[in-house]
């Protein structure tokens, strides 16, 4: 269900069901999920890139005629493997780019929005249609909430509204929008942007982001100051300071 890649860095998940719009199926997230550890535990991977075979979707969301909703079992495993799936996109440490080359609709739309950096084409359309059949995109909303102002979102949600590629850009939630044939360089050029920083400065960085969207001004500035101090005495910083000195490019070693 599910092609695992690593080159030059980079780890590529591609959902590989094109026929089918790439649907989220159980045995679907149970691979991205395992490949996303397998990513994470592989200290040559730089950087993570989610993706879709084919160019009419990212990822069609839940897979309604695989029989999930028909077996508690089934909803179960579902929801607790794309739980998972974001906590570790988020928590992982590693960067990861979305590289969406068609259609993010539901939960492959919370996938989308789960990636720190979003490259989509122009020709895509994006969001919850959820609600049309009378569902509520729970699991995803976490992510989403996070990612879009609140009004915006609502909206989206209640009335199953699409996106387009431009209006997810104004939103922020895409961070470039590009013609189909370009979207390969562009997922290179931030894939390649990505690795040349420092793994554990954006380990850091990445875990204090997040952490401190959810606490209040002054519990955000005690956890930051310590960020910051655990940032500084990493080898990383000494090295960037140093090459930074010497004019000369950084070596780092991820510690």
């Amino acid at each position: 269900m599910v092609r695992y890649e690593v080159s030059h860095g980079r780890a590529t998940l591609t959902i590989n069901q094109p026929h089918r719009r790439n649907p989220l199926s159980v045995k679907t997230l149970e691979d991205l999920l395992s490949y996303t550890r397998q990513a994470l535990d592989d200290p040559t991977v730089r950087v993570l890139v989610y993706t879709g075979a084919g160019d009419r979707a990212f990822c069609a969301g839940a897979d309604l005629d695989g029989g999930i909703f028909n077996s508690p079992v089934g909803m179960h495993r579902q929801r607790g493997a794309l739980a998972d799936l974001f906590r570790l996109m988020i928590r992982g440490g590693k960067p990861t780019i979305a590289r969406v080359n068609g259609h993010a609709l539901g939960g492959g739309f919370g996938l989308m929005c789960a990636c720190d950096l979003v490259i989509c084409t122009e020709d895509a359309k994006l969001g919850t249609p959820e609600v049309r059949v009378g569902v509520w995109p729970m699991l995803i909303s976490a992510v989403l909430a996070r990612t879009i102002p609140r009004r915006a979102l609502l909206e989206m949600m209640m009335t199953g509204r699409l996106l387009t590629p431009a209006e997810a850009l104004a939103l922020g939630a895409v961070s470039r929008v590009v013609k189909p044939d370009q979207l390969d360089q562009a997922v290179s050029e931030a894939a390649e942007a990505l690795a040349a920083q420092s793994p554990a400065a954006l380990q850091l960085g990445k875990d204090t982001f997040w952490m401190v969207t959810d606490l209040g001004i002054d519990a955000g500035l005690d956890f930051l100051a310590g960020g910051l101090t655990a940032t500084l005495i990493t080898e990383d910083a000494q090295e960037g300071i140093a090459a930074f000195v010497e004019k000369r490019a950084p070596a780092w070693s991820g510690r």
